[in-house]
């Protein structure tokens, strides 16, 4: 596939896969009382409420990160209520361990996706396997590109589901640990974590990205090796 095409699917599934990302903090947080976001317009799937918001992180950087070396860099956030949150340190667990839990979903999507493919035997079970190479192909026609873009979606949404649930600020793991803790402990983590999170965000970035490739290699191995179910691939 041309290079300008692959960056182009790779950037498309990521500003999807980001959207669905924003909007379930946005949609969780609703639930749990908070309308901040729904009143920002980030309630919704539609991504330009949430490319408004941080046009560098969601538009420029990754255009740009893709051009330059055809893998979108990128970010965005959910606006909340930190007095809410403070009030309710659980129900702001729960947001924020919603937008990991919607690239998960997505990962199961493109899971059936492949395995319906390799049933009705238009893909297959391949040699060797890449981020953007999860399948074969039987033949021609439009499945080399349909197996590209959803072993995308498949290994995207896994890395962004892998690393937000890394419990470093200003990743959402780090606020969802109030879920593991006793109430009086967790208004007082939550405290700490609205009134310092913003100074640890850049060490908990570079940490996370120190650690992540030691962390997500093993969960894709494993993730591949349960879609193609009884391959050994290393």
């Amino acid at each position: 596939m041309p290079q300008l095409a692959s960056g182009a699917i790779y950037y498309i599934v990521f500003l999807f896969s980001t959207t669905l990302h924003e909007a379930a903090h946005a949609w969780a947080a609703k639930l749990g009382g908070d309308l901040t976001a729904y009143h920002g317009g980030q309630v919704s799937l539609d991504p330009r409420p949430h490319m408004r918001r941080e046009p560098f992180g969601m538009v420029i950087l990754p255009i740009l990160s893709v051009l330059a070396s055809g893998w979108p860099l990128g970010f965005a956030s959910a606006p909340f209520d930190p007095i809410w949150a403070l009030r309710y340190p659980k129900r702001a667990a729960w947001m924020a361990l919603a937008g990991p839990a919607s690239n998960l979903l997505l990962v199961l999507l493109a899971t059936i996706a492949l395995r319906t493919g390799m049933a009705l035997g238009v893909f297959a079970v391949p040699v060797s396997v890449g981020f953007d190479h999860l399948v074969g192909t039987v033949g021609g026609g439009p499945w080399p590109g349909v197996a590209f873009v959803l072993s995308v979606l498949f290994s995207m949404n896994l890395l962004l589901a892998s690393l937000n649930l890394i419990p470093l600020p200003p990743l959402d793991g780090s606020a969802a640990i109030p879920l593991l803790l006793t109430d009086g402990l967790a208004e007082r983590y939550q405290r700490f974590l609205l009134g310092n999170g913003q100074m640890f965000a850049m060490l908990g970035m570079l940490a996370a990205w120190r650690l992540f490739d030691v962390v997500f290699h093993p969960i894709f191995v494993t993730a591949i090796n349960l879609l193609h179910w009884g391959a050994q691939y290393g």
